[in-house]
C-alpha cells in the first residue's frame, strides 16, 4: 500500500500549494500559539480554502479548550483533528469529527495502551519525547519500540527529511509520514526542493 504523506506546520499558500504540486496528502496547520508554525485563523482559512480535491486539511491543537477549537472551526474548513497535548479520548472525540492523537514515544510508552484508550481514532501519530516541547523537535525517537503488530493506522513522525524518509518506511512500515522541519528553510517556512526531495524518499522506500 502507499505510504501517505502530511506536510504540516504550512503557514503560506505558496507552501500549500508546492506540497500539493510534488504528491501531498495532506497539509497541517498549527493552531498553538506558543509554536513558531503557528498560523492565525485567517491565513489557515485562504490556505484550506485554496487545497485541490483530495488532499485533507488537518488542524493541530494542544490542550487547547473547546472554545478555542470551536472558533476555528467556525473560520477554517478542515477534515481531521490532530491532538498534541494531554487531551482524553473524550475531548478529542467531542466535536464530531475525525481525529488523530499524537503519542511522544518514550523507551516506557506503552504503545498498545494508547491504541486501546483512543481505539476510535483515526491513527496515532508517534512523535519522538523532548520535554517541554509538545511536537516539531526534529529528532528521531527508536523506531523498535513500535509494536509490529499495532491495531491502529500509524503515522509516523519525529526528525524525518529526505535523506531517512525511505528507511524509515521500509522499518516502521506506517500508514503515513509527517514532516515539518525536515523539510524547511526556516521554522514555518517550507523548501519547495526539499519538499519534492521528501516526496521522492518516500516513493524510494518502495522500491
Amino acid at each position: 500500500m502507499r505510504t501517505r504523506v502530511k506536510i504540516c506546520g504550512i503557514t503560506r499558500e505558496e507552501d500549500a500549494q508546492a506540497a500539493v504540486r510534488y504528491g501531498s496528502d495532506a497539509i497541517g496547520l498549527v493552531f498553538y500559539p506558543s509554536s513558531p508554525r503557528y498560523v492565525a485563523a485567517a491565513p489557515a482559512a485562504r490556505i484550506a480554502a485554496a487545497l485541490p480535491p483530495f488532499v485533507s486539511s488537518v488542524g493541530l491543537f494542544v490542550d487547547a479548550t473547546p472554545g478555542e477549537v470551536e472558533a476555528i472551526l467556525a473560520q477554517v474548513h478542515l477534515d481531521i483533528l490532530q491532538f498534541h497535548g494531554s487531551e482524553t479520548a473524550e475531548e478529542c472525540r467531542r466535536y464530531g469529527m475525525p481525529y488523530m492523537k499524537a503519542v511522544r514515544v518514550r523507551h516506557d510508552t506503552n504503545l498498545l495502551q494508547y491504541a486501546a484508550q483512543y481505539h476510535d481514532a483515526r491513527a496515532l501519530l508517534l512523535d519522538a519525547y523532548l520535554p517541554g516541547m509538545a511536537g516539531g523537535t526534529g529528532i528521531v525517537f527508536d523506531w523498535g519500540l513500535i509494536p509490529e503488530q499495532f491495531p491502529l493506522p500509524i503515522v509516523l513522525a519525529g526528525g524525518l527529511n529526505p535523506d531517512n524518509v525511505a528507511d524509515a518506511i521500509r522499518q516502521v512500515h506506517p500508514y503515513a509520514v509527517d514532516v515539518s522541519g525536515g523539510v524547511e528553510q526556516a521554522k514555518g517556512i517550507k523548501d519547495a526542493a526539499k519538499v519534492a526531495a521528501f516526496m521522492q524518499g518516500v516513493q524510494n522506500a518502495a522500491l
